[in-house]
């Protein structure tokens, strides 16, 4: 695909507006790695006051920190097992890779996620505004630290921050090499090696991330991947510094959209539904972060990035009428490759600094991003002895040209009274060229703006008010906005999002309590079962809740953790499905964990509940039974699920750990589409990890 070229007033623009910045407005927060994190450029999303608070006391919305001492403790084979644990985030697992991103935040179904991923503050997803933005999700084995934003504090990112954003900071490897490696359930083999080096002057950094990992898979849902991510960042002067990030995955895993029929879930029945269907990706990504120090209270970030993915889906035709014979998915000889491609570059910039502001301290942010993204679709028709190749019947190429820009302002008030107002501007132009219909083509465009205003309290220096409003929209994808080559006029998905909470510390007690409500007036949900809801705006919908986190010392190394999300309204207001609650939206989320540190010693148990859930807009409640069982809905059942974690410092520079998963052996069904996804059995996995 060719290399993805800017218009060059909007490109004047940018330059204009200064070498510009990912903000992130720089984390202050050191991880292990500190010597390396003063030459990198640092790109988080938060911004921490001091050493105030765990919590960060500058944002107007729900804020979650997870370190790499807190992922290391729950020893991740993907970011779900991360996300699964925090308040609010509802998952859709398919397999226990988590090879795709399928989350929702606070109510909004899981299927049709609205929320923001990034990797250093760069977008994850192939195509925001283009659509499929489940095909890439950031290994685990990368990751130093996950930031979450919700509320009026993730107003600064877009588009697609409805639920929030969710940020993967990666690591920057020690001096020295790090091997670690682990085995387990399922022949899950997995070795990691990170190596970093500085120079004697202490300007300069490079390391590399390495990963290996393969597994015949539950349900032999087998996946072997390989993961390099190569950095490295210089201090080119008192006041700049230059980092860079080279990151190559691929993965080929043996899954498909098929699951099992409702009699072999029932009778114990676990097997891999469609073994002949393959997931294949791989994922090129270059960042370029510029970071320059204008003043003692003035500092320009720059981000130029870009990305190349490809993901071949090759999936055989079933035979539906001997499908339901057998009760088991039978299959043709004949498959189809929808296999895609994926391009992006973009630079975004942002400029930070602090005034005077009508005798008040204020401190601000101005951002301005420019994205282009491209599509390369292809559905290739082939048979079982063709060797996946055969006739291209579908070509299409989806491109989305996009600017956003944004003001936002942190008024001191008060000695404890901030107001953060803030303004954003979406801008894109959507186009499709259907090459095998002699090039038709067909362009749409919208401009979104989104108003918002935060504020914090503080009670206490340990303990905060803080609340918002803020609009957030998500576009409607080229396949949508443009369906049948004409222009259908739809407005991106969009809500007005309204938060008030409170949290802090009190001696050995951390707390915190967060009130929500979203409108919208516009959403598309498809629940990925019935593709006529994504042709028109489908409605309005109403999502109410409330997400409480409590954590506690309890002395003599043990510690108790706890969070809940109750979402009691989550529901169509219009439309076919007024009165019915949103797919994969359930009501209660519940996480808890019991951990014991002492010395060399880690042990932690900890329990996640998720309560009942519909599979698809109409709430149906019987699972079908048959391959023609119509849309694929039901109510999926509450579960518990429980997991053990160990780890043990022989000595230094070497620990052992290990784990139980699913300690109880539950049976529970994590999805539907085109047949159940089970949740994955007990597992036990055992590993080292060696600094030399």
């Amino acid at each position: 695909m060719k290399y993805l070229n800017y218009h060059p007033i909007a490109a004047a623009i940018l330059c204009s507006f200064a070498a510009a910045s990912t903000q992130a407005e720089t984390a202050e927060v050191t991880s292990p790695d500190q010597q390396a994190s003063k030459i990198m450029p640092a790109i988080e999303v938060l911004k921490i006051k001091g050493q105030q608070q765990s919590h960060v006391f500058d944002e107007t919305g729900s804020v979650i920190l997870i370190d790499r001492k807190q992922i290391e403790q729950v020893q991740p084979l993907s970011t779900e097992d991360v996300l699964r644990r925090v308040p609010g985030i509802n998952l859709k697992s398919e397999e226990e890779t988590a090879i795709v991103a399928n989350f929702g935040m606070r109510g909004l179904s899981a299927s049709e996620s609205k929320s923001l991923l990034l990797e250093d503050g760069v977008p994850v997803a192939p195509g925001l505004f283009i659509g499929n933005d489940r095909y890439f999700n950031t290994r685990i084995q990368r990751v130093e630290s996950v930031e979450v934003l919700k509320g009026s504090a993730s107003l600064r990112y877009g588009p697609s921050t409805i639920g929030g954003v969710v940020n993967y900071i990666t690591k920057n490897p020690d001096d020295g090499v790090q091997l670690s490696a682990r085995v387990g359930s399922f022949n899950m083999q997995e070795v990691n090696v990170e190596a970093g080096a500085t120079n004697a002057a202490e300007d300069a950094f490079a390391g590399i991330v390495a990963t290996q990992a393969s597994s015949d898979g539950f349900m032999d849902k087998g996946y072997d991947m390989s993961d390099v991510m190569v950095k490295a960042g210089i201090a080119l002067s008192d006041t700049q510094k230059v980092g860079l990030k080279f990151a190559y995955h691929e993965n080929d895993a043996n899954i498909s959209y098929r699951g099992i029929f409702l009699d072999a879930f029932e009778n114990g029945e676990r097997y891999n539904a469609a073994p002949d269907d393959w997931y294949l990706t791989d994922r090129t990504a270059f960042d370029l972060n510029h970071e320059l120090l204008l003043s003692d209270t003035t500092k320009l970030n720059t981000l130029v990035y870009w990305s190349d993915i490809t993901r071949d889906y090759w999936r055989y035709d079933v035979n539906t009428a001997a499908s339901n014979a057998a009760g088991r998915w039978v299959y043709a000889d004949t498959l189809t490759g929808n296999n895609r491609s994926f391009e992006r570059v973009g630079i975004e910039s942002r400029l930070s600094f602090d005034q005077d502001f009508m005798g008040a301290a204020a401190a601000t942010e101005l951002g301005l991003r420019l994205m282009k993204e491209e599509a390369d679709d292809n559905r290739i028709r082939a048979t079982r002895s063709s060797d996946r190749s055969g006739v291209n019947d579908r070509h299409i190429i989806d491109s989305a040209t996009s600017i956003a820009a944004y003001a936002q302002s942190r008024i001191q008030l008060t000695g404890a009274l901030a107001v953060t107002p803030g303004l954003r501007v979406e801008s894109y132009e959507q186009k499709r060229v259907v090459l095998t219909d002699n090039g038709a083509t067909a362009k749409t465009s919208n401009t979104e703006f989104l108003p918002g205003v935060g504020a914090t309290y503080e009670l206490t220096p340990a303990s905060q008010l803080y609340g918002g409003v803020y609009r957030a929209f998500s576009p409607a994808s080229n396949g949508v906005a443009l369906d049948g080559l004409a222009d259908q006029l739809l407005d991106g998905e969009q809500s007005t999002n309204y938060e008030v909470g409170i949290r802090g510390n009190a001696g050995e007690l951390n707390y915190e309590a967060a009130a929500f409500y979203m409108d919208f007036t516009n959403q598309v949900v498809t629940g990925n079962s019935n593709p006529n809801l994504s042709q028109s705006n489908a409605g309005a919908t109403k999502h109410a809740g409330m997400e409480l986190v409590l954590g506690y010392n309890l002395g003599a190394g043990f510690r108790i953790d706890s969070n809940a999300t109750w979402v009691p309204t989550s529901e169509f207001e219009t439309g076919d499905f007024a009165g019915n609650r949103l797919p994969y939206a359930p009501k209660l989320l519940a996480n808890m964990a019991l951990s014991y540190n002492i010395e060399a010693l880690s042990l932690s148990l900890s329990a996640h509940h998720r309560g009942e859930q519909y599979g698809d807009a109409s709430n149906q409640v019987a699972i079908p039974s048959t391959a023609a069982g119509g849309i694929w809905g039901g109510l999926l059942p509450a579960y518990t699920v429980y997991d053990l974690f160990a780890q043990y410092q022989v000595f230094e520079g070497f620990t052992v750990f290990g784990s139980v998963k699913n300690l109880t052996d539950k049976d529970y069904i994590t999805g539907l589409r085109q047949g159940i996804y089970v949740g994955t059995e007990r597992s036990v996995e055992a590993g080292f990890r060696y600094r030399f």
